[in-house]
C-alpha cells in the first residue's frame, strides 16, 4: 500500500513540477494573523500573485503549514494552537476531518524520502513525528526532541536537519533518526525555514535576524544571503530558481532571484487583510485532472550505478530537458548529458524527457554505491 501510494504521489508531484515549468500554478499562503489569536486564513492567488481570494477561513488555530495530497484531492493544514492537522478539500477548501491529533503544536510538514509525512512540534521537546499519508501514526522518528522546531530538510545522503527557533540552532539526524548533534550552533537569532541548495549549502531564514543566512556543507557560516528580510517565514521556488518568501513585518510575499537579490513584491502588503504570511506553497492548477501519459523506455545507461548518461539521443526532442526526480517526486537535477549521482542517497529515481513525437518518456534507474 505504501509503495502504491508513494508511486501515486510521485506521479502527481511530477505532473505538478512539469506544469510549473509551463507557469501554470497557484500560490497558497498561510496567514498566522495575530499569532495565537484570530483572525487566521489560507489565501489563494494565481501565479502572478493576483486574483486572490480567501480559500480557507474555518477550522484554523494559528495555522503553520500547507501540504497537498493530490491523490485524494486533499490539503493538510497544521494548527499550532489545537495540536491538530486538519484535512480540507483541495479544490473547494471545504473542511473534511482531522488528519492527526494530539500533536504538541504541529508546525512544518514535509513528505520524506521514505514516502512518510514528517511533522515538527513546537511545544515541549517533541521528537519529529512520522505518519502514513492516510493519517496513521508511525513513530517519533528522531532519537532526540527539538524544542520550537519549525524548519526541516534532507541533505543528499538522507540526513535530516531540523531548526529550533527558540534554541537558535539546527540539529542533524541520520537517515535512521539517530542524533548527530548540532550542525549549526551560532550566527542565528531565530531560524525558521531551512533548505539545501543545489550547491550543497544550507540556507536558513533567520526570523529575528532579518535575513537569510548561508552555511557550507560542513556547517561553517558563509554569511548573509538575503538582507533586510524582517520576520521572514515561508518559502517556495519558481521554476527559474527565483524564491518567494513571506515577510511578516511587511505583511507581504516578496520575490528574490537565485543570487538573493530583491526583485519585487509577489503579494503586496495587506492584500486580503494579510497580516503574517508564515507559509508559501505553489501548486499546479487542476492537478487532479492531469492526463499525462508516460512511456516506459530505456534511453539512459546504465540502469543501476552512480553515473548515468544519455544513450539514445535520437529518441528525444533536440532541446528536451532531461530531468531526474527521486521517489517522492522531488527534482534533484538534470542529465546533461550525464548525471553523477555519487552524492545522492541510494534508491530508485526516475528520468523524464520529451520524445520526438511530443510524448513523455520515463525510465526508472537505481542509484547503488
Amino acid at each position: 500500500m505504501i509503495q502504491k501510494r508513494l508511486l501515486s504521489t510521485f506521479l502527481l508531484t511530477l505532473a505538478t513540477l512539469l506544469s510549473l515549468s509551463a507557469q501554470d500554478f497557484e500560490i497558497y499562503i498561510s496567514d498566522a494573523g495575530n499569532f495565537d489569536q484570530p483572525p487566521w486564513q489560507i489565501l489563494k492567488f494565481d501565479q502572478n500573485g493576483e486574483n486572490g481570494k480567501v480559500f480557507i477561513a474555518d477550522h484554523l488555530a494559528w495555522p503553520q503549514d500547507i501540504l497537498f495530497l493530490e491523490d485524494e484531492n486533499a490539503v493538510l493544514i497544521s494548527n499550532l494552537n489545537t495540536g491538530v492537522i486538519s484535512r480540507f478539500n483541495a479544490t473547494t477548501g471545504a473542511y473534511i476531518d482531522e488528519f492527526a491529533t494530539g500533536i504538541n503544536g504541529p508546525t512544518r510538514m514535509k513528505i520524506g524520502p521514505d514516502g512518510l509525512l514528517y511533522v515538527l512540534q513546537w511545544q515541549n521537546t517533541g521528537k519529529v513525528l512520522r505518519y502514513q499519508l492516510d493519517g496513521t501514526f508511525v513513530d517519533g522518528f528522531t532519537s532526540a526532541g527539538i524544542p520550537s522546531s519549525i524548519g526541516l530538510d534532507w541533505d543528499s545522503e538522507g540526513n535530516l536537519y531540523v531548526s529550533s527557533y527558540g534554541q537558535k540552532y539546527v540539529r542533524k539526524f541520520s537517515p535512521t533518526g539517530a542524533d548527530l548533534g548540532l550542525f549549526i550552533s551560532g550566527n542565528l537569532s531565530g531560524p525558521t525555514n531551512i533548505w539545501f541548495g543545489d550547491n550543497g549549502d544550507l540556507y536558513v531564514i533567520d526570523y529575528l535576524g532579518n535575513s537569510v543566512k548561508r552555511f557550507l556543507a560542513d556547517g561553517t557560516y558563509a554569511g548573509v544571503f538575503i538582507n533586510g528580510l524582517a520576520n521572514g517565514e515561508g518559502i517556495d521556488f519558481f521554476p527559474n530558481g527565483n524564491l518567494a518568501i513571506g515577510v511578516g513585518a511587511a505583511s507581504s510575499v516578496r520575490i528574490y532571484d537565485p543570487s538573493g537579490n530583491y526583485i519585487e513584491e509577489l503579494v503586496p502588503s495587506g492584500t486580503l487583510d494579510l497580516l503574517v504570511p508564515n507559509a508559501v506553497v505553489f501548486r499546479e492548477t487542476a492537478v487532479s485532472s492531469t492526463t499525462e501519459v508516460y512511456r516506459e523506455l530505456e534511453f539512459v545507461t546504465p540502469t543501476i550505478g552512480t553515473v548515468f548518461e544519455l544513450s539514445k539521443p535520437e529518441m528525444l526532442q533536440p532541446d528536451s530537458t532531461i530531468r531526474v526526480f527521486d521517489q517522492t517526486g522531488k527534482w534533484v537535477g538534470n542529465l546533461d548529458p550525464v548525471w553523477d549521482a555519487s552524492e545522492q542517497p541510494a534508491g530508485i529515481y526516475h528520468i523524464i524527457a520529451k520524445l520526438a513525437d511530443g510524448a513523455t518518456a520515463r525510465q526508472k534507474i537505481v542509484v547503488q554505491k
